[in-house]
């Protein structure tokens, strides 16, 4: 064993002895010292018990790893470590990690077995579902956890993985469990309870210029270490789980995958390939995923603070759906130097604006924010409302087998019906008027008259 590993191995023990007991002084060093075989426990080891409780005034029983790197750092340590022979542990007794601060409330999960337990599988299930051996960057298409499909963009190609069914159901669970109970920042309104796209559109309207920007391959840019640290630091769950948990709702893109997919041309999209590529090889969030849109919500919760902050100092409105960032106020919003300092804050966040869907426009113009409207209110742009309309009277008219035009008749009903409720999200007085349209649709015609 490396110098490294046993020093790694005897912070860790002791780190272990630290929290199996009351966290007081007198039995604090004597299980240090039962752990380390000693008798009698050395000067160094009661200065790092006092150093350690000056550092934690409770025991850390959520954090035992943070623990043996704290201990570490301790001038204890490093008296003990000048003694030769070298301390080394003798005794180990892990303890049960436990739940020691809740600032929401998350679903009471202490260890990995409380995990196992939420989400109905066993240990070696747990384990694989976490992906604990890394094999997903390597394994065949059986023994993966994701379906990869690869979607060409005009600027390039996006990767949806989508989780296999028990993977998918367990992320079911903790969006539910987890997740969902810790809110998101004001500003998020995608993929957000009780928040839509018309809460999202709607402080914009009326404005007197609308600025758009765009994150840039904004799942991928999650890296795992980000969702641990969220895991840990606000949802306070115990390192373990931590783990696990990240590993169950992380994962990494298949070398196979990438082989098939021919870069581009061109240098700026070459340079964009190539930078998605770093961000997919690495631990990441997948698109796809049914926790993905919640973490990347809380991950974005000091970038939302920061972007709602310099909007406001500068008089205006921030809302961000997803990837899709929206300002809105007067001329100082249409100003390089606004943009500018949106790009240094997003930078400094971790993410990357995509420089090529920037936009501001003033209120002479069609101000276009996800797929809206909101030069005077939140509707949709007028040729598809006129579409629309001229939809539904065909059909009331003509009979709505007249105007399938190659779609699907056993799904042509739900497709017209869901265009009409998006309509009536964005635009309640304007989709009132498409339902009274649609109520004169007779749909019990036969598919085939």
């Amino acid at each position: 064993m490396t110098a490294e590993r046993q020093a790694a191995a005897t912070a860790a023990a002791i780190a272990t002895a630290l929290l199996a007991g009351p966290w007081r002084r007198r039995e604090m060093v004597r299980r240090v010292a039962v752990a380390l075989g000693q008798a009698r426990a050395r000067t160094w080891v009661g200065t790092l018990v006092g150093e350690v409780q000056t550092v934690y005034p409770t025991a850390p029983v959520d954090r035992p790893r943070e623990l043996a790197r704290v201990v570490r750092t301790t001038q204890g340590w490093e008296r003990g470590q000048s003694h030769r022979p070298l301390a080394r542990a003798v005794r180990w007794e892990p303890v049960p990690t436990a739940l020691a601060w809740r600032r929401w409330p998350v679903a009471d999960l202490p260890d990995q077995a409380a995990v196992a337990r939420l989400l109905d599988v066993d240990a070696g299930e747990l384990a694989w579902f976490a992906d604990a051996r890394r094999l997903e960057r390597t394994a065949g298409e059986a023994l993966r956890h994701y379906r990869w499909r690869v979607v060409q963009r005009p600027a390039g190609v996006r990767l949806l993985a989508a989780p296999k069914p028990r993977l998918k159901e367990a992320q079911r669970r903790l969006l539910r469990h987890v997740l969902d109970r810790v809110p998101a920042h004001d500003a998020a309104h995608g993929c957000v309870p009780g928040r839509s796209v018309r809460t999202a559109v709607a402080p914009h309207a009326g404005s007197a210029v609308v600025l758009r920007m765009d994150l840039e391959a904004f799942f991928a840019s999650v890296a795992a270490g980000r969702v641990h640290g969220l895991l840990l630091g606000v949802a306070g769950l115990p390192e373990p789980v931590a783990h696990v948990l990240t590993g169950l709702m992380t994962t990494v893109l298949p070398t196979e995958v990438w082989r098939r997919i021919p870069p581009p041309d061109g240098i700026e999209a070459r340079e964009r390939h190539r930078r998605l590529e770093q961000r997919l090889t690495v631990p990441h969030l997948p698109q796809g995923a049914p926790t993905s849109p919640a973490l990347a919500n809380l991950v974005c919760h000091r970038l939302d603070r920061r972007l709602a902050g310099l909007a406001a100092a500068s008089g205006g409105t921030y809302t961000r759906y997803v990837d899709d960032l929206t300002f809105s106020g007067d001329r100082r919003i249409a100003r390089d130097r606004f943009a500018d300092l949106v790009t240094d804050v997003v930078t400094d966040e971790g993410f990357r604006v995509n420089a090529a869907k920037t936009s501001a426009t003033s209120a002479a113009r069609r101000q276009a924010v996800l797929g809206t409207v909101v030069n005077d209110h939140p509707t949709l742009p007028r040729p598809e409302r006129d579409a629309l309309r001229a939809l539904l009277h065909n059909c009331a008219v003509h009979g709505w087998t007249t105007q399938t035009r190659g779609r699907d008749p056993g799904t042509f009903r739900d497709h017209v019906l869901g265009r009409v409720a998006w309509a009536a999200s964005v635009d309640p007085a304007f989709g009132a008027r498409l339902h009274r349209l649609a109520d004169r649709i007779d749909w019990t015609a036969p598919a085939h008259s």
